[in-house]
């Protein structure tokens, strides 16, 4: 085993690997989430081409960048994962490139960064691919590229003008498509000043030589700024809200926020996978995640010690300042590196989190807010490996660190995957419940709902999904269907409030949905059970009044009737919908609740006895109600009393379902069932 060398050649396959241990294990189980749903709608229904007009209010640069991997890539789920895996092997490589560029003597440190960079625990958005391989990936490359491009040029005057025309143009492609590297390009700057210290000592004359070498880039850079600035003045911008940065923060608040983005970007990533370990050591994806950490941390000492790039991490120790003829012998000062890392670290931190600042957006960790970290990757990368350098003096402890950095990288990526793959299970049972519950639905009917338990997705994503499965036949302009999470949109044009007859409108990109509080139907997701359809006919009003009256105040204007009970049942398309989970308990509670709409009390008996042979059993008590009145009106009232009071000592909560149920007995049901109807109000004590 001493005997193995690896040497310049085998950094693509490093890469690689380390590219599917961090983001490869899951891909199968993992979907479209958060914008995905709208892009990938809009390239399935209307077309690539109409990413054009789509994003001429949300960033009109990016548009082209969506056509051309939308006629490339169709909207399957899969595929726009695996892209994701090779975006990110090569963003490493493009990192690798432009910090070779720059520390040519520093090899091994430069591939530490690069490593750091491709797994870097802050940002977690990776599983977002059809959003953010096109929104941010796609140019961050291009900019990676064009810092080495420069940097090269910079060092090479004979090819000043091939690579700088090279550099120039992918600078553009950075910049120009979104804002979220605009902050960057003083970088560029700082390192043509490092360059430029190892052949003058002058300041001034480093200073002039770094400016003049940056003055083209500058210019591109303006040009960028000054489109912003014009394109935020003119209203045309509506990505964000535009009252978010009418009110800067103080000086105070401001450092606040800065000086949080360092603290999380130099040192929390690095052992937040840990934090988030010990909330469930014992789960089996925590074990996975430690047993996955060790042998990465393993795989990674292995390959780094036995690395042979240069002779910077060959000395055991540094136990004095190396002078001018120890250079010669030694090779380059690591701390020449390093100092240069750290500075350039920092102000990259400080850079990346300035276009969300401006914003007004937070940078909050494991949430869809720390894809703002994408424009701190690089700083934080550098700093980590700048302060290993400074910090420890034995080869192999800066080696392991390295490693051991990497490793809870790599476990930080494989955490998150689990919360996506979960994530995309859940969705997945949601919309086959929907499926189920709901065969067809009246064109220009809103879902009106709360949340939804879900950790990725807004009511946009939603009104996508909903579309796509209801509107296979789509006229444009003219949305069919809107998702709307009332406490979210209450009060704007979307939900303007909660009278009957009050016209919704929901903007989506070059479509909107046009529709009326009269045409809604109300549902309801718990976090542990099936998804039901508010009825206020059934007196959910009552059933469910000791719920959140975000939720109680909507059930009035649901109208179950809009269901087309009478449609075949719907067959979801796969991609991008996963596939159809069988003979779970939501399937045997979502057929039954349309088989009560529809009257059909037999069918929800037999949908019950069903259920039970197979041992199918609800995590939420409220799931009985339909059974139990089925079970009273055609079925046997004394097993409806049983499940009644089985129910009961489940979820006490459920007294008001209960005494309503039964009181419809008492009036209206079937007189096998009026003796006990009476025996049960009695016993729940039901107000008459």
């Amino acid at each position: 085993m001493r005997s193995i060398h690896f040497g310049t050649k085998t950094i693509p396959a490093a890469f690689a690997l380390v590219t599917l241990l961090a983001y490869g294990w899951l891909i199968p189980l993992t979907g479209f989430y958060w914008d995905d749903w709208p892009f990938a709608w809009i390239a399935r229904f209307l077309g690539p081409a109409e990413f054009i007009p789509a994003f001429q209010g949300f960033r009109p640069f990016l548009g082209p960048v969506f056509y051309i991997t939308t006629s490339l890539i169709p909207s399957n789920p899969l595929l726009w994962q695996l892209l994701a895996l090779l975006v990110r092997f090569a963003a490493a490589l493009a990192a690798w490139f432009a910090l070779h560029q720059v520390w040519p003597s520093h090899r091994q440190q430069a591939l530490a960064v690069a490593l750091l960079f491709l797994v870097y625990p802050g940002y977690s958005q990776h599983w977002v691919a059809f959003t953010h391989i096109n929104q941010e990936w796609i140019p961050f490359i291009a900019y990676l590229v064009s810092f080495g491009l420069s940097v090269r040029a910079f060092r090479r005057p004979k090819a000043f003008l091939a690579l700088t025309s090279g550099a120039l143009m992918l600078e553009a492609a950075g910049v120009f498509p979104t804002e979220y590297f605009i902050g960057l390009e003083p970088l560029r700057l700082l390192l043509f000043w490092v360059i430029a210290a190892q052949a003058t000592q002058s300041f001034a004359a480093r200073t002039i030589k770094a400016l003049k070498a940056w003055s083209p880039y500058f210019a591109v850079w303006l040009a960028d700024v000054i489109w912003l600035v014009h394109y935020y003045g003119s209203g045309a911008y509506v990505s964000y809200d535009p009252t978010a940065t009418t009110v800067p923060p103080s000086f105070t608040a401001a450092v606040g926020i800065f000086g949080d983005a360092l603290w999380k970007a130099c040192l929390y990533v690095w052992g937040q996978v840990l934090f988030l370990l010990s909330a469930s050591i014992r789960a089996p994806a925590s074990l996975l995640t430690i047993a996955l950490i060790a042998a990465a941390f393993l795989l990674a000492s292995f390959y780094l010690s036995r690395l042979e790039l240069s002779a910077t991490w060959d000395n055991e120790t540094r136990a004095s300042p190396p002078t001018r003829a120890t250079d010669e012998a030694r090779g380059p000062d690591p701390r020449q590196f390093a100092w240069a890392a750290v500075i350039i670290g920092i102000a990259g931190i400080v850079l990346g989190r300035l276009p969300s600042f401006v914003a007004g957006l937070p940078l909050t960790l494991q949430s869809s807010f720390d894809r703002f970290m994408i424009s701190m990757m690089l700083g934080g990368s550098l700093f980590a490996v700048g302060m290993v350098e400074l910090i420890l003096r034995r080869r192999s402890a800066r080696i392991f660190t390295i490693a051991g950095l990497l490793a809870l990288g790599i476990g930080q990526q494989f955490f998150n995957s689990n919360i996506f793959r979960r994530d995309w299970q859940r969705q997945t049972e949601i919309y086959w419940q929907f499926a189920w519950r709901i065969p067809a639905l009246q064109p220009g009917t809103a879902v009106i709902t709360t949340q939804m338990p879900l950790d990725y997705e807004t009511d946009l994503s939603m009104t996508a999904a909903l579309n796509w499965m209801y509107a296979s036949n789509l006229q444009p302009p003219q949305l069919p269907y809107a998702m709307v999470y009332a406490e979210k949109r209450l009060g704007g044009i979307v939900l303007p409030d909660l009278a009957a007859n009050t016209p919704m409108q929901l903007p989506f990109r070059t479509m909107s949905f046009l529709g009326s509080t009269s045409q809604t139907v109300v549902v309801y997701v718990p976090s542990s059970g099936c998804l039901r359809v508010l009825d206020p006919a059934n007196g959910d009003e009552i059933t469910y009044s000791r719920y959140p009256e975000s939720l109680t105040t909507l059930i009035p204007l649901s109208k179950p009737g809009l269901i087309l009970t009478g449609a075949q049942t719907l067959v979801l398309p796969a991609p991008p919908f996963g596939p159809e989970p069988r003979s779970t308990w939501c399937y045997y509670y979502e057929r039954a609740e349309l088989a009560l709409q529809a009257g059909d009390w037999n069918g929800v008996v037999t949908l019950g006895a069903e259920a039970a042979q197979r041992g199918a059993l609800p995590e939420d008590a409220f799931e009985w109600l339909p059974f139990i009145e089925a079970e009273a009106r055609a079925g046997s009232p004394s097993a409806a009393e049983k499940m009644t009071r089985e129910a009961l000592n489940q979820e006490p909560k459920l007294d008001r379902g209960l005494c309503g149920l039964w009181s419809r007995m008492q009036v209206g049901g079937p007189l096998q069932a009026h003796e006990v109807a009476s025996r049960l109000l009695a016993d729940l004590k039901c107000s008459p």
